[in-house]
């Protein structure tokens, strides 16, 4: 992620504080769903190009924001990916079949 400073009200960081509260532990069914979340193949896309033209120094500030939003939600749904992955192991142990 880049260095600056996300400031408390964006989407994402109120996003945040909520995906990263741990005052309720995740249910089977939500870790299932946070292991099958991608990013759509347009936004992938459209990382990959901002992602190249950071390489190549030519990313406008508009564009590092955009990149920026990308990599912090990047990492957020990687935080509950692992949250899920840490829950996961432990269903056959819960889920009697």
């Amino acid at each position: 992620m880049s260095s600056q400073v996300l400031t408390p009200n964006t989407e994402s960081a109120m996003l945040a504080r909520i995906l990263q509260a741990d005052e309720q532990e995740l249910t089977l069914d939500a870790a299932r769903y946070w292991l099958s979340v991608k990013l759509p193949v347009s936004d992938q896309d459209r990382v990959d190009e901002l992602s190249a033209k950071a390489r190549a120094g030519s990313l406008t500030d508009t564009e590092t924001q955009e990149l920026d939003n990308y990599l912090h939600i990047g990492f957020l749904v990687g935080t509950m990916q692992a949250k899920a992955r840490r829950l996961l192991p432990m269903e056959s142990t819960l889920d009697p079949q």
